[in-house]
């Protein structure tokens, strides 16, 4: 069923997280209902919407890591490419970021 699609660990960690956030911050938001507020967004934004725009950031984040780590082996003369953990950890502080300040 899931043989079209690559999955490497750090895949299913990501999709893990995002499973584990969308369930926690439903609970959350049952426990206690958010009120909008204004942060360093342009917008007034809920819980939810910083959500939404930090899973889209965290997304483009992999997205350009994946366009550019071939070419950072050339610019750094690196013996291999980089590990996708490292576009993980900076993608799930950025969205971290987006949620709490944002």
């Amino acid at each position: 069923m899931f043989e079209w699609m690559a999955w490497t660990l750090p895949v299913a960690v990501f999709f893990s997280c995002i499973v584990l956030m969308l369930v926690g911050m439903t609970v959350w938001e049952l426990k206690a209902p958010t009120v909008m507020r204004k942060g360093f967004l342009p917008i007034a934004t809920t819980r939810g919407d910083r959500l939404f725009i930090g899973l889209l950031s965290a997304a483009y984040v992999n997205l350009l890591f994946v366009a550019i780590s071939e070419k950072l082996v050339t610019w750094f003369s690196l013996s291999e490419e980089p590990s996708v953990w490292i576009s993980f950890i900076v993608s799930m502080a950025l969205l971290a970021l987006i949620i709490r300040k944002g």
